[in-house]
């Protein structure tokens, strides 16, 4: 079977100042990876270009067998609606609709909407009361919680997620990692997760560090 991500050679450049230079790392079905670096290093960059968010200047990435450095805009968007979760640091929840219409969201772009998932996922993040609020009357921890249900709603292949227990306490920031990893072991599905956190980071299957655009490999279990 092939890997689910492979990613070689990939360079990106801000007005001349190297973000990335050379980065290539590989991510099976079923693993998780933990991303770790100084604030800076281009550690969102790189979930962004896998996220197929932002193209590289040079080298490719490969989603379950799909170059998608070489797709235009149209399939590339298609690429992170159907295949990608995304969990941003802020959020990026849409104002004029509630937490149940926010969970729902890109699993209907998705054309595989489960309001059984949906009840399921808002159950495990503690948002089942919250369902008829809007993200304005939410906490920033309310708001991140809705954000991780939205990203995992269409059971996506690939999950990136930056800094997703950011915004919250240890307690629920564990319990949301367990909710990530028990998606990973039922579906398949992989998880690059931007952290921070060497306890947290300890918890996946590998770890890689970043440091002035290179990857370096810290640890696996």
């Amino acid at each position: 079977m092939n890997m689910l991500l492979q990613i070689d050679g990939l360079t990106k450049a801000y007005d001349t100042v190297a973000v990335l230079k050379g980065v290539s790392l590989s991510l099976d079905h079923g693993q998780s990876l933990a991303l770790t670096g100084e604030s800076g290093s281009g550690k969102s960059t790189l979930l962004h270009l896998i996220g197929a968010l932002d193209t590289p200047d040079s080298g490719t990435i490969l989603l379950d067998g799909v170059e998608i450095t070489g797709l235009n805009d149209t399939a590339r968007a298609a690429v992170l609606r159907d295949r990608i979760g995304l969990v941003f640091q802020q959020f990026n929840l849409i104002p004029s609709l509630n937490v149940a219409q926010n969970i729902a969201f890109q699993a209907r772009l998705a054309r595989c909407h489960d309001p059984a998932r949906d009840a399921l996922l808002a159950q495990r993040l503690g948002l089942s009361d919250l369902l008829s609020r809007y993200p304005e009357a939410l906490s920033g921890g309310q708001q991140q919680r809705v954000a991780i249900a939205r990203a995992l709603a269409h059971a996506p292949k690939l999950i990136l997620a930056d800094e997703p227990t950011g915004n919250l306490d240890e307690a629920t920031g564990d319990l949301v990692l367990d909710l990530l990893l028990e998606l990973v072991a039922e579906t398949g599905a992989a998880l690059m997760m931007v952290t921070h956190s060497t306890r947290l980071a300890a918890r996946l299957d590998r770890r890689l560090h970043l440091s002035r655009g290179e990857l370096t490999q810290t640890g696996s279990v």
